[in-house]
């Protein structure tokens, strides 16, 4: 029997391994993303590529985005420029971006809770609706973003879960890496040699350091 991870694609294949998939310790984890044991599923049970569903009918008020989302918005513009050697581009985003997040409220009440409810209703609802609107629109781009961002959101569902269990005891050692081009984040003493998901060099990876 073979077990894929749903983040990297990593198979477990029971036959050469000396241990069943089954008997494996729950504090297991996946050797090349670090993604737990929950996140593998039966290789028989892979996803079939997504069809497309009914467009979703939204509320024209619901699609004014807040001074924080407009930030990020622009700021993954600066980071898009930067890739296509567009200096100028990049400056400009960035200055509107730092305009909206100076503007955005402080959020008092965000904790990992909050963080894995909004998380939740990503991967239930929010890349299905998104990812059926782009296999009905043909648009190979998006869907390709919905694929690694989907992945990098379960490995946050992934983390978070840890903290719920572990606390801050399995950050210790190791530290944090961030993909700078898919978003992904990783736990270790250095970055991974590949970027789990959209496989990029470790080089592409940023630290992130504690806040004081």
């Amino acid at each position: 029997m073979k077990y894929v991870c749903s983040i990297c694609g990593y198979v477990y294949d029971e036959a050469r391994e000396a241990t069943p998939f089954g008997q494996l310790s729950d504090s297991w984890v996946c050797p090349l993303c670090g993604a737990p044991k929950s996140a593998f599923v039966p290789e028989s049970a892979q996803p079939s590529a997504p069809t497309a569903r009914k467009p979703v009918s939204i509320d024209p008020d619901a699609q004014r985005l807040s001074p924080g989302a407009m930030a990020a918005l622009f700021s993954n513009l600066a980071r898009g420029c930067e890739k296509q050697y567009k200096p100028k581009e990049q400056a400009l985003f960035m200055e509107i971006a730092d305009y909206f997040a100076a503007a955005a409220p402080e959020v008092t009440e965000a904790d990992e809770k909050l963080i894995a409810r909004i998380v939740e209703t990503d991967l239930a609802q929010r890349y299905p609706d998104l990812t059926a609107a782009a296999v009905q629109a043909q648009d190979r781009g998006t869907q390709r973003i919905c694929v690694w961002g989907e992945k990098v959101t379960r490995m946050v569902q992934s983390l978070l879960s840890r903290y719920e269990k572990e606390g801050e005891a399995f950050l210790e050692g190791n530290d944090i890496w961030v993909c700078t081009v898919c978003g992904f984040i990783y736990v270790g003493k250095s970055a991974p040699a590949l970027c789990p998901v959209c496989k990029v060099p470790d080089w592409k990876f940023e630290k992130i350091e504690g806040r004081a």
